[in-house]
């Protein structure tokens, strides 16, 4: 069991033990139902897993009992309220963590996160990223580790997202080309090792960036709801997509669906690192907003944060406007073939995509909806991303999954 004091009553024991057993494989949906924010009472909780109260009561109870939750057990009754008013469920805020690390053109960056998606510590963010990626992920490793030394929290494992597709079942990354890392480079066991070496306990995991950003507005932004999910998004450089379908990220056979990059939106346009022309990747991304405005990129800040502050500060220039309406524009015919695919029942957008429709929000659903069946019937709800780091959070989803599927043997 957990290892810890039991909360009930000791003349209870029998009975609880006994509905306790009987709701052991309701524990990691019990979790996840309260990792997510779904299930913010007992009373929630004991309908959404069909299960009696007493069972309900007892899963909380084990769940408290191995630090994941906190149950309120006296919650104020709320104005005009009748009845006894159920027990608040919250995830512990000084409850275990996973080690979540992202690598991006322009550095890295290390963090603690706990349950619900909470980051709990950051290490500073880098700024120049090795050729090497053992060196590269050695570092980000260190930043976590003194992080898990500073605040003494107990690490449930670590995740990794890094800016390429991630191919299984052997975690290489196959187009790595934003950090000049080598085409397969091995990330997933480069990292594995190094936490390993760094003494930390617990399973280690890799992913694209752009899926776990999704797998993370999924299920604490904006993304939360939605059956069928996609999301876009341009990061430093380049351009990523991912799918939720069902809850759970899909990633096609190997790994590597979604590679939305590479879709033709500018026949005839700039040339593009598959061989193509006029992708994605190289017409909506911010290198491709500041070249369209004009603009010369400078090495004092990130690709996206310069041309994030010429969208917010610039955008009464013409020539500032007329690149991001030629932006939207491609982004819309993307995005409105992607629709016609897939079929989505909401789209989200990120980094410079998030900004963009931001910017002109009516222009991108009229490009979405004149090119897509969806516009025929309603359309489909664009917004934009919520969650701060998304793809750090969404690493450390993948350092949670065990826990999520099998706490009592995850934390045994």
């Amino acid at each position: 069991m957990s290892g810890k004091a039991d909360p009930r009553p000791a003349g209870d024991g029998t009975t609880s033990r006994a509905r306790l057993d009987r709701g052991r494989g309701a524990l990691g949906p019990a979790l996840e139902l309260v990792h997510t924010g779904r299930a913010p009472t007992r009373a929630v909780l004991t309908a959404e897993l069909g299960v009696t109260r007493a069972t309900a009561g007892a899963v909380a109870a084990e769940l408290e009992a191995l630090g994941l939750i906190r149950v309120d057990a006296r919650p104020g009754a709320a104005a005009g309220s009748q009845g006894r008013p159920s027990h608040r469920l919250a995830v512990a805020e000084d409850g275990p963590v996973a080690l979540a690390a992202q690598v991006h053109a322009d550095g890295f960056r290390a963090a603690l996160v706990g349950l619900g998606g909470r980051i709990v510590a950051t290490a500073p963010g880098r700024e120049t990223v090795d050729a090497d990626p053992a060196k590269v992920l050695g570092s980000v490793v260190e930043a976590g580790a003194e992080l898990l030394r500073t605040t003494g929290r107990h690490c449930v494992g670590a995740g990794l997202a890094v800016p390429s597709a991630v191919a299984e079942p052997d975690g290489l990354a196959l187009n790595p080309l934003h950090v000049a890392w080598p085409a397969g480079a091995p990330v997933r066991r480069i990292f594995a090792e190094r936490v390993r070496e760094a003494g930390i306990t617990g399973p280690a995991f890799a992913g694209n960036d752009v899926n776990l950003a999704a797998l993370a507005e999924h299920r604490h932004g904006s993304g939360r709801g939605a059956r069928d999910l996609l999301c876009v998004a341009s990061g430093h450089r380049g351009v990523g997509g991912a799918l939720v379908l069902d809850g759970r990220l899909h990633t096609g056979s190997s790994g590597l669906a979604l590679e939305v990059g590479h879709l033709p939106v500018n026949p005839g346009g700039r040339p593009c690192h598959c061989g193509s022309r006029g992708c994605l990747d190289v017409e909506t991304d911010p290198l491709a907003l500041l070249v369209e405005a004009g603009r010369a990129p400078g090495p004092e800040v990130s690709l996206l944060r310069q041309a994030d502050d010429l969208l917010r500060t610039d955008y009464a220039d013409p020539a500032v406007r007329a690149a991001a309406h030629a932006l939207i524009d491609r982004l819309g015919l993307g995005l409105a073939g992607l629709v016609n695919l897939l079929n989505p029942d909401r789209i989200i957008l990120g980094g410079l995509h998030r900004t963009l429709l931001e910017t002109d929000p009516d222009r991108l659903r009229a490009v979405v909806a004149d090119r897509s069946l969806w516009g025929q019937s309603g359309g489909v709800p664009i917004l934009a991303c919520t969650l701060d780091h998304n793809s750090l959070v969404g690493a450390a989803e993948l350092a949670w999954q065990p826990v999520l599927d099998d706490p009592l043997g995850a934390l045994r």
